[in-house]
């Protein structure tokens, strides 16, 4: 029931770490998310649909990979939490946030303009 709204594979900056990650500047863990991402192409996803925030946490798993449900992106393919291999928004509030740090509004798909393309085109 999920749709990709928006994608890109970009190289992520120093800079542009950071704010992504600011709500963890300070903890022990930050260097190394700013080190990890920033070390190749990311593929990030805009991902719409019902309960498209805990549909894609519960598919991601717990964010320490030996504690996420087996079947999961981070219990399958993780190896340590400090390589954050996928991230996703908490909540509607950071999901808010977090579209308008990494997308334009022209660069979403709106679901209705969707739905208007399968009817009308």
């Amino acid at each position: 029931g999920l749709r990709i709204a928006g994608m890109q594979l970009l190289q992520v900056s120093d800079e542009f770490a950071r704010k992504h990650y600011a709500v963890h500047a300070g903890r022990p863990l930050f260097p190394g998310l700013i080190k990890f991402i920033t070390s190749g192409p990311a593929g990030v996803m805009a991902l719409a649909g019902m309960d498209a925030i805990a549909t894609t946490r519960a598919t991601m798993g717990a964010p320490a990979p030996g504690k996420a449900a087996s079947g999961t992106i981070r219990a399958d393919f993780a190896m340590d939490i400090g390589f954050n291999l996928v991230h996703g928004s908490d909540g509607p509030e950071t999901a808010a946030q977090e579209l308008a740090l990494w997308f334009g509004e022209d660069e979403i798909v709106s679901y209705q303009r969707v739905i208007d393309a399968w009817i009308y085109e």
